[in-house]
């Protein structure tokens, strides 16, 4: 993936995309209904060529918090766009076809969403997330990937599986906003053996998906588009060594690079491959999460599904001075809960030090692991020695990009544009870091971790056939 490459399929008419008409506020309604499939309905492809720096424009994502510009897309066109290179000079832009009942099935979701929404200048951000995970599954049937009963992946189930996440992500990102209201989330996965679902407060708030999965379904969203047979995990006697500690009441913490949203569902996907007892680990671990993933809409109901320390992160903390004290003393409160959990004993978390994505280097198209934050090292460190209880270190190196690939530069938003592709992916777990620096050199603990998750990840791309990502 490295050229900024926009597809444009067109049925019957020649007409280009028109310019934005302006901004404008708008309200967002829904309604769920999902039209039966239509019949198949012919594609001529056009092919046209656009320079890197209108494709630059073409490519900025829309927010969902703030006024959205509408822009008046034919009725009867798909449009696609891909990140494929970072070249300055003139690129083709060719159609690529869906196949016919993949087509047919993304033409009556949209018809569906387009029925639904007050403006059509909420369709645009959309019908490109709807447009890219429909391909996404095309490529993945065609590849014969298999769903875990063994099933086909279908156009009928990459609809209904994208109408359904969005679905969620304008009940519970938008109409009905679910306020993350603890540091400390914990995933809800239906009423069974969860008191919590008890309280009137959560039943109201979830309302007819009080019985949802929501863990499960953000793995059945991701799961699809993931090429399992090729994707690999490495280390796997340190990822059981782990285990094991944790069994045994004792807590670990991965210390990973990170490079899409869909991370967590990575790590749950590949862990549930190896064994059913890995795969609960998965299900276990607690993320440490920034404001992001509990703010934006779309993020929102796939985070609900998970185990989170709700922070704000170091890159953003900054961002507005006037709520940094606020979002200081959150970030207090979620170490005083972590600290609790780690007392506790048989804890494991996922945090990425860096405090976020790994971003593709837009000149050699290379995407370098971004560096470790020592201070945030250094208190993961401090909370489990404090909790007395013994508290294991290891490198989890992930290769994601290409699944969810990123904006190439950090925004402090939220309601980015969202990609997809259909590719194999990889984890690296590297050998317990040993106790080295002591208080008088802690840089020697936090560079060995990260010297241990870059070795990982070079393993990882070259085991994946991705060298030209090595930095």
């Amino acid at each position: 993936i490295t050229t900024p490459t926009l597809r444009y399929i067109e049925e019957d008419s020649a007409d280009s995309p028109q310019q934005p008409a302006g901004p404008c506020e708008v309200e967002w309604q829904w309604s769920t209904g999902f039209p039966s499939l239509a019949n198949d309905r012919p594609i001529r492809t056009v092919t046209m060529k656009f320079t890197t720096a209108i494709l630059t424009v073409a490519l900025i994502g829309v927010s969902f918090s703030e006024a959205f510009c509408p822009t008046s897309l034919p009725s009867n066109a798909r449009v696609t766009q891909s990140l494929l290179s970072s070249s300055t000079a003139d690129v083709d832009v060719a159609a690529t076809a869906l196949p016919a009942d993949f087509q047919a099935a993304r033409d009556m979701a949209h018809e569906s969403l387009v029925a639904s929404l007050p403006t059509p200048a909420l369709e645009k951000p959309l019908t490109y997330f709807l447009d890219e995970y429909m391909m996404a599954l095309s490529q993945a049937a065609a590849n014969g990937s298999k769903n875990p009963d063994g099933s086909d992946i279908t156009a009928q189930q990459a609809a209904k599986s994208m109408m359904t996440a969005l679905g969620y992500g304008v009940k519970f990102g938008i109409k009905d906003k679910f306020i993350f209201e603890d540091v400390r989330h914990k995933a809800l996965r239906g009423p069974k053996g969860d008191k919590r679902y008890e309280d009137p407060a959560l039943a109201q708030k979830l309302g007819t998906e009080f019985d949802v999965d929501f863990y499960e379904a953000g793995c059945a969203f991701f799961r699809p588009s993931i090429d399992i047979e090729k994707s690999v995990v490495l280390g796997q006697d340190n990822l059981k060594k782990a285990l094991e500690q944790i069994k045994a009441g004792e807590n670990v913490v991965f210390l990973a690079n990170h490079q899409s949203e869909a991370d967590p569902q990575v790590v749950s996907v590949l862990f549930d491959s190896i064994s059913e007892e890995i795969g609960q680990l998965a299900a276990d671990l607690t993320y440490v999460a920034g404001h992001k993933v509990t703010t934006d809409p779309l993020a929102v109901p796939f985070s609900m599904g998970r185990n989170l320390l709700c922070i704000h992160s170091k890159k953003h903390i900054d961002a507005d001075p006037e709520t940094k004290p606020a979002k200081s003393r959150q970030n207090m409160s979620a170490m005083n809960s972590m600290l609790g959990g780690l007392k506790e004993g048989g804890m494991s978390i996922w945090v990425a030090p860096s405090g976020g994505r790994d971003r593709r280097d837009v000149d050699t198209g290379k995407i370098p692991i971004a560096p470790f934050d020592q201070k945030t090292v250094d208190m993961f460190r401090l909370m489990g020695n404090k909790s007395k209880v013994p508290t294991h270190f290891y490198s989890m190196s992930m290769v994601s990009y290409d699944l969810c690939p990123p904006p190439d530069f950090v925004e402090a938003g939220v309601g980015e544009q969202r990609n997809v592709r259909f590719t194999p992916i990889g984890i690296a777990i590297g050998e317990e870091i040993p106790n080295i620096g002591g208080a008088e050199k802690r840089h020697l603990f936090s560079e060995k971790a990260e010297e241990t998750c870059q070795q990982g990840y070079v393993d990882l791309l070259k085991e994946l056939g991705m060298e030209s990502y090595i930095p």
